[in-house]
Order: structure tokens, then sequence, then C-alpha cells
């Protein structure tokens, strides 16, 4: 009885989360084909943390804020996309393109990686400090890739509720550099303590300014006024209060109060075993499916057939 009356509940939840995840409507069966490998397997750390949807939408968004403190990062994302008319779908589409390269079997993930190449290939333009900019240089895909992964992984320690070793936190760097080399990042930190080095490094080429405060705001805008606010704000401030002190200053937003973080946390945690429920059937489990299936069988012709 108790599970037939939660089962609409959980419906419902799935419908929220994919809604918020949805990639231009595209639905993909990570059950297929059966028995195929992908580029990581069941036991890699990064199908623990990236199967987590609260603090990977958490982390998602402190991501989008570090990534958007690099002036020719966030120009080529200004110049050539929607972002601003579609934050909704930026979001989906990276939801995406993590769950192909995390999830699926090879060639789904290497189809993912060659999309996103495609794309960034023809995209030149100049910044507005007058620099100019490819959104296929190597450098910016790493600055993209460690704030992304950086962003993940601290949301997931604080929200995740299970202990990850500092040698699985390495893992989770060291699996995470093959997507973004796939991409053509280079010198990609892999390690926890490399990640960290490498963020204080690139503090002299951040800057906010308009452009980053205009992205601040279409996070804080998301849902305003609509019937899912009650969603979305929570995650928003999360992902603002998760940022470093230095990150903070450059949005001009309050300095790190503990206190009302860990209340602003502590309130999160549940939804975390929430969405753990609701979500148990995910891509993650989809791909184990996958992975424990027998390969179909090819047939061979015989000769006169």
């Amino acid at each position: 009885m108790i599970g037939a009356l939660a089962e609409p509940l959980r419906r419902a939840l799935q419908g929220q989360v994919r809604r918020l995840t949805a990639a231009d409507g595209r639905r993909v069966d990570f059950t297929r084909p059966p028995g195929a490998a992908g580029w990581f397997d069941a036991d890699a750390v990064c199908w623990r943390v990236h199967a987590d949807f609260v603090p990977m939408l958490v982390g998602g968004i402190r991501a989008l804020l570090l990534q958007a403190l690099h002036p020719l990062a966030l120009a080529a994302v200004w110049d050539h996309s929607n972002l601003r008319g579609d934050l909704r779908g930026r979001l989906g589409r990276t939801a995406l393109f993590i769950a192909a390269t995390t999830y699926g079997d090879a060639a789904m993930a290497a189809q993912a990686v060659a999309r996103v190449r495609a794309i960034h290939a023809p995209l030149h333009g100049t910044a507005p400090d007058g620099r100019a900019y490819a959104a296929a240089d190597p450098a910016l895909l790493t600055w993209v890739h460690v704030a992304e992964v950086s962003s993940f992984l601290d949301a997931w320690l604080l929200l995740g509720g299970d202990a990850l070793s500092p040698q699985d936190q390495d893992r989770y760097y060291a699996e995470t550099a093959r997507v973004a080399q796939a991409l053509g990042a280079t010198q990609v930190p892999a390690t926890r303590a490399a990640a960290q080095d490498y963020l204080q490094a690139m503090r002299t080429q951040l800057a906010g300014g308009e452009r980053a405060q205009a992205i601040l705001a279409l996070l804080r805008g998301l849902g305003r006024g609509g019937p899912r606010q009650w969603l979305n704000q929570p995650y928003i401030d999360a992902g603002c209060a998760l940022l470093p002190p230095w990150a903070r200053g450059m949005y001009g937003l309050p300095e790190v109060d503990r206190r009302r973080d860990a209340v602003l946390l502590a309130a999160l945690r549940p939804n975390v075993a929430l969405l753990r429920w609701a979500l148990r059937d995910g891509v993650a489990a989809q791909a184990r499916q996958r992975l424990s299936a027998v390969p179909a069988l090819t047939t061979i012709a015989r000769p006169g057939t």
C-alpha cells in the first residue's frame, strides 16, 4: 500500500528532474547495446559522483559561476550560445554530455565528444578587453573542465553523505581528465592537489564584471515567480555558497558565514536521499543493466545461404 502511494510522488519527482535536465527533448537509452563497455567501469568514482542529482545540480551552478569569471571563456559563451535565452537548455545539454561520457558505451561517449568538438571548432571572436579567443583553445578547455569537475566533487563531498578517501578523490580527477583530453584540453590536473594548485594559479586571469554579474542574475532568476521556485532557489543559493571566498568577492557576494552556509546545506541534505530514491532507475542503473547484459550474438551467414 505504501509503495503504491509513493509511486506517484516518485514519478512526479522524476518528471521535475527530467524537465530541468532535458536536452532538446532527447531521451537516450543507456541500456543498449547489451554488454557494451564504456569509457568507465561501474566501480569508477565518477559513476558514484555523477549519479547524485542534488550535488550535481549544486556543483553545476557553482561551476557555471566559476567558468564565467574567465573573460575569454565567458566571451565565447556570450557570443556564440543561447545561454542568456535558454539557461535551462544549456544545463540540460551539459547534463546529457556528462551522462553520455560517464555512463554511455564507448561509441556514445566518443560521439558526444565529437559533437562538442565540431561545435567549438569554428567559434572565434574578440573579448571586450580586445583579446582574441577560440572556443577550442586547449587552455580554455582546461579551465572549463577544472571549474566543472572540482565543483561537482566539492558539492558531492559536502552533500553526498558518503565518505570519499583522498585516493578516490584523486581517482576522480584522473578519470575525468580523460574526457577533457578527448575534447582537446591539455595539462589537465589529474589529482585533487593539482586541481587546487591550478585554480589558485588561475586567479590572476579571472575577473568579475558586467557579463559575469549577468550570469549570476540569470541563475538567481531561474524559476523566480514560477511554481518551482521552491525547488530551484535553495540549489542556486548553495551553489553560490560553495564558491571559494575569492570568487565570492569577484561577484560581490557576502563573505563566508560558516553557520549560515551549514544551515543552507543541512536543509538540502534530505533532498539527496529523496532524489536518490526517485532516480534509482536512472542512467547509472541503466548503464549497469547494459554492462551486465549478454552481448547480442552476431549471425554469421553460411556459404550458399
